[in-house]
């Protein structure tokens, strides 16, 4: 069990679904493993007008939802219990802040956090009311969820509202894909590994395929999903992000800013789009009604919620190119959507085939292939050549597997888990700096310009597929296929 210095977590939204589904259950995790527990105080906050005991019996019926049974004990959650607490507050009233800081004001230098798991049309009068209800301090912090606006516009508001009241260095903008294992293991295997580095480059690697497939729909979110779409709710944050990973230059520590700056140059090594541009190296869907696990879904435009002209993609496919010495002519394949074939986040690499095949069935092109799987299962897969057994040389692809649940024969963090605990330790590396998110903006602005004008049209898909043949289409005018296809 590892030690942890006391603090505050006030939880912005205490009741809603984030803090039910991932938060609580990630802090529950965190308080059974870690040692000696006391001095922890966890503060839901919210509009209904609820009694601790009627919060506390709301958090534990969605703990038992979300941890399994043989880790939520009675004693483990009597011990955690004591550390919740609930306030009634409307983010828009500032004399609530002021019993807030009741509930704070023997907090001393203890560090305090407040994560703010709402609408971001709320993150600039929580910030102003936390400022001024002088509940900042300089061990303070703040977590703010996406999506952070809608454009650079109000991406740049929000960020000028909340440094208004905290410094950059108080504040922690969260992704949680990278708090999943499988990328800290691709830093892992990128950076300690000299089998790896010397090939990741435009020699040896002929493409990259980040994907990001989901099957389920809006689910019961439609008024939220169809006014901003997969754009900016996947590829904007999650997609670029890993990106980044993938393709930055070895950073030269571990440390919050050595890292974010590879990944800046990263993104503001990403070619810009033009209006040409748009219409070949784009695709945006929509699902239309299919069949998942064999069981019928309706279409985008019959969720509730939907206007039935809508024109929200629910469907992304990239391809992203940077002009830079290491991935010139690398395509970078991007890709995510809804109601899709199966729930799957993989990066997958592939590597350049042998310049001269001697094997009579070819070897397959030779090419090597590496997937870096971050759900349904996290784990690696590195796909190489070898001889089939018996006579004559036939050679077939085989796979070199690590599943992570195997190898290390421990319960995995959640990513939620570890981004949770880097906050309170005040470790900034695995979130993004404000430059970062403008440039990812600044990227994508051109591609949400050209859609808003009808330059691509969109394409519809049955529930229950990989998306658009337009997709296929994408990656085959380069000679590639997507990995599923292969």
């Amino acid at each position: 069990m590892s030690s942890l210095e006391a603090f505050d977590f006030v939880l912005f939204g205490g009741s809603g679904d984030l803090a039910m589904r991932k938060l609580l259950p990630a802090l529950f995790y965190r308080h059974l493993d870690t040692a000696p527990n006391q001095g922890w105080r966890i503060i839901g906050t919210g509009r209904d007008a609820l009694t601790r005991d009627q919060y506390l019996a709301h958090v534990e019926e969605n703990c038992r939802k979300h941890v399994p049974a043989g880790d939520f004990t009675d004693d483990a959650w009597k011990a955690f219990a004591q550390c919740l607490n609930y306030a009634r507050l409307d983010a828009n009233n500032a004399k609530d802040f002021d019993s807030l800081a009741e509930w704070l004001k023997d907090s001393g230098s203890r560090i305090r956090v407040f994560y703010l798991a709402t609408a971001p049309s709320l993150f600039a009068s929580i910030c102003a009311n936390l400022g001024n209800a002088g509940l900042v301090t300089p061990t303070s912090r703040v977590v703010v969820e996406k999506p952070l606006g809608r454009d650079l516009a109000s991406a740049t508001r929000i960020n000028e509202d909340v440094g208004k009241v905290f410094t950059e260095e108080q504040i922690f903008r969260i992704d949680h894909y990278l708090g999943k294992e499988t990328v800290q293991n691709l830093i892992a295997l990128r950076f300690g590994n000299v089998l790896f580095e010397p090939l990741w480059n435009r020699s040896w690697i002929s493409d990259v395929q980040i994907t990001i497939a989901e099957t389920v729909g809006v689910e019961g979110r439609g008024e939220f999903y169809d006014s901003t779409g997969a754009l900016r709710d996947m590829v904007q944050n999650h997609l670029l992000q890993l990106l980044c990973i993938v393709a930055m230059e070895p950073p030269i520590s571990l440390e919050p800013d050595a890292v974010r700056n590879e990944k800046l140059k990263v993104l503001c090594a990403l070619r810009p789009f033009t209006d040409t541009d748009v219409g070949t190296k784009t695709v945006r869907g929509q699902y239309r009604a299919g069949a998942i696990r064999n069981k019928p879904v309706p279409g985008y435009l019959e969720e509730e919620g939907i206007s039935p002209k809508s024109r929200t993609e629910t469907f992304v496919a990239i391809k992203a190119e940077l002009d830079n010495w290491r991935w010139a002519g690398v395509p970078f394949y991007l890709r995510t959507g809804k109601r899709m074939d199966e729930r799957l986040a993989e990066i997958v690499v592939n590597f350049r085939g042998v310049p001269h095949p001697i094997f009579p069935n070819g070897g397959e092109g030779g090419a090597n292939r590496l997937v870096i799987s971050l759900q349904p299962n996290e784990g690696l897969q590195l796909e190489v050549m070898a001889k089939l057994p018996g006579e004559g040389m036939q050679v077939q692809r085989i796979s070199l597997d690590v599943a992570f649940a195997k190898t290390y024969q421990m319960r995995q963090w959640d990513a939620y888990e570890r981004l949770i605990m880097d906050v309170i330790r005040g470790k900034l590396t695995l979130f993004m700096r404000r430059d970062e998110l403008d440039a990812a903006w600044i990227w994508l602005e051109p591609i949400m310009s050209a859609w808003d004008r009808h330059v691509t049209p969109m394409k519809f898909y049955p529930s229950g597929t990989w998306g658009p043949t337009a997709a296929s289409a994408l990656v085959m005018r380069e000679g590639h296929a997507w990995h599923e296809e292969m």
